[in-house]
């Protein structure tokens, strides 16, 4: 099994085929319908059935409920019309080919879900922020829901138990069971992480355990797993940010274990020989593939005219909605082990699933160019912000580095950066202790580790120089850092407000912005993301950069931007903040505040809120803090809220 996993995809990804293509053909060779070197055994099933539910998990994180925020009335359009024509077009043409209702209908629940493959093609065409593709993302949500829930009525159905009971059951448990999962799972995953986040074996082992756990109650209410892993993606996805390590942990283990024995396990319910016997099979597939295709287009060409959309944008819709995949294998595989469809069924969605995938890509790609970008749902004003190039860490205390090494690896990971842990000993009279130099090792290894673990280039920097901020500024200098980010506990002592801090050292002479970082809980349980800024500072240069900062981490953490701004009383005449000047969606949040900033930016903090901040009032001011005053006063306020302090050095 495992030389197939490796050797199948690579042969097909070099003809030009998906790898997923390969490994169904690859079950259907080793089969017990072809050459019978493998059975599909208790081991394989159960394997199988985790890959399926590994799959049908990951389609939920990467879906999020607020896809249906922005267009949410345009994509209810083509999310229900994305399910309407494929249900009714896939159940006549089914019924036409001689099948029975329950089986024309399960079947045509799998043309109405999709599978987004092409969506790494719009991220290269630069198209992901479009309104067609926000569009397509939402209806997706809404058409693989009802699709999934057309499956779990069909089985029951087919079962016999379809009666007034069943529903009087069904509705009032779903119900309490979809509130559970998606309010319950996030409260939960928040505690977990916020006491356990320290442990990346833990936080792997909750979500995995999440995943089962809630698919297995779905069984409990006489619904399919797959739809409680469904839901379990979604529920569970606010929680990891896309580019953590523990994202890229769950996606290698589900892409390169547990998701290929299932699509081998696909290949092996296949019998090759029905083609020969069975010449109607050839027919049955053809009817498929024409049906779904029709289905598709429809689906995006009719909409188009009330959604006012021009013919490349419909041909991206139908391009990214035509390709089959994970659900559609999840429901004829649930189908076939239920004996609602037969061998015939599964070898014409494969074969539906084979010319899907290869059309998908090629339709994206060849009318994804010709859309125009000054379609962009949000016009993309922000400039391009690079701070994530060169991201130098100072790790020096094990609490706290790893929420700082996920911060860095999440600036420097989306631009493709590279981090630079630096660990600094002082030098004492010349002299450096064996002890210090096997903790530096330590530290640096366990930062190069966590890095190589989110797939981002790293350069450990061990260094001895004459004091903490001389190595970090100096490392910054040869190492030719973007950016640096610094931890901080929050306040100063007297001491440190007279002579000056590490963090006050470095911000005083940093060339490069600074990141003064305090996070009291894992980065993982942010939940809103607060910046906080004067109103005068927002015509800066500065500001852009730190809107383009605050935007950046709200996204990948998943959490929501809020904009709290300080209006000076004197000055009335200032116009109102444009948010989509600045590459912000049209609805962020803004609240104006004058007074005393301070106490009314403490009675909006909550426990998991993120709040960043911008640096020092008085930053040449010895007595005084670098960062200023108002960053120390509210931390000490509010000693479970992380908070960012942003440093620009003047030009």
């Amino acid at each position: 099994m495992m030389a197939i996993m490796l050797i199948a995809p690579l042969l097909f990804e070099r003809i030009k085929l998906p790898g997923i293509v390969g490994l169904i053909i690859a079950g259907v060779v080793v089969g017990p319908n072809g050459l019978g070197i493998l059975e599909r055994d208790a081991s394989i099933v159960l394997l199988g059935t985790v890959g399926l539910l590994l799959l049908m998990f990951m389609a939920g994180l990467e879906t999020s409920l607020d896809d249906l925020k922005y267009s949410a009335d345009k994509a209810i359009v083509y999310g229900l019309a994305t399910f309407a024509f494929p249900m009714l077009i896939g159940t006549g043409a089914m019924l036409l080919m001689g099948y029975g209702v329950l089986a024309s209908i399960l079947v045509a629940s799998c043309f109405a879900t999709h599978t987004l493959i092409a969506l790494p093609i719009l991220l290269r065409l630069g198209i992901m922020r479009t309104t067609t593709v926000t569009v397509t993302l939402g209806g997706t949500l809404i058409t693989n829901v009802l699709g999934l829930l057309v499956l779990a009525v069909v089985i029951r159905a087919h079962g016999g138990d379809l009666n007034l009971g069943f529903w009087l059951f069904l509705i009032p448990s779903l119900t309490i069971y979809t509130f559970a999962t998606l309010w319950g799972v996030p409260k939960v995953g928040r505690w977990f992480f916020r006491r356990f986040g320290h442990d990346e074996g833990a936080e792997f082992t909750f979500v995995f355990a999440t995943l089962l756990v809630v698919s297995y109650a779905a069984e409990l209410i006489q619904i399919e797993p797959v739809i409680g892993a469904f839901l379990a993606g979604i529920a569970i996805t606010q929680l990891i940010p896309t580019l953590s390590p523990l994202m890229n942990r769950i996606q290698f283990i589900g892409n390169n274990l547990f998701i290929p024995f299932f699509l081998i396990s696909v290949g092996m319910l296949i019998d090759p020989m029905i083609l020969i016997n069975e010449p109607r099979s050839l027919l049955i597939a053809g009817v498929m593939i024409a049906a779904e295709v029709t289905a598709k287009f429809l689906a995006a060409w009719v909409p188009s005219k009330f959604l006012k959309l021009q013919f490349p944008n419909v041909m991206v819709m139908f391009g990214l909605s035509v390709a089959q995949a994970a659900s559609t294998l999840a429901a004829i595989t649930v189908a076939y082990e239920v004996e609602l469809v037969d061998q015939l069924t599964v070898n014409g969605i494969i074969a539906m699933i084979l010319v899907t995938c290869i059309a998908s890509p090629w339709i994206t790609a060849r009318w994804g160019q010709q859309m125009k970008p000054q379609e962009a749902a949000a016009p993309v004003a922000v400039e391009d912000i690079q701070l994530g190039d060169r991201v130098l860490v100072p790790v020096a205390n094990p609490n706290t580095e790893d929420n700082l090494l996920r911060l860095a690896m999440i600036l420097a990971k989306k631009v493709n950066g590279t981090l630079l842990p630096l660990h600094v000993l002082i030098d004492q009279d010349g002299r450096v202790t064996e002890a210090a130099k096997i903790q530096q090792r330590q530290l640096l290894e366990a930062a190069e580790t966590a890095a190589n673990a989110a797939v981002i280039d790293v350069e450990p920097i061990g260094r001895v120089d004459d004091s903490i901020d001389k190595g970090i500024i100096r490392a910054a200098a040869e190492h030719q850092a973007g950016l640096v980010i610094c931890g901080w506990k929050g306040y100063s002592t007297y001491q440190e407000n007279f002579f000056g801090s590490v963090i006050d050292k470095v911000v005083r002479r940093a060339t490069v912005p600074v990141l003064i970082s305090r996070f009291p809980h894992s980065i993982n349980n942010t939940a809103r993301v607060f910046l906080a800024i004067a109103q005068m500072e927002t015509t800066s240069a500065a500001f852009r950069q730190t809107i383009g900062l605050a935007k950046n981490i709200a996204t990948e953490l998943k959490a929501t931007l809020h904009l709290v701004l300080l209006v000076n009383t004197t000055k009335t005449n200032r116009p109102p903040l444009d948010v989509e000047d600045f590459g912000l969606e049209s609805d962020t949040p803004v609240q104006q505040v004058r007074g005393n900033f301070v106490a009314k930016l403490n009675r909006m903090l909550q426990t998991d809120d993120l709040l960043i901040l911008t640096a020092g009032t008085h930053p040449h001011i010895w007595g005084l803090p670098a960062l200023g005053v108002e960053p120390e006063t509210i931390a000490r306020n509010h000693q479970n809220i992380a908070i960012i302090v942003v440093h620009f050095p003047r030009r």
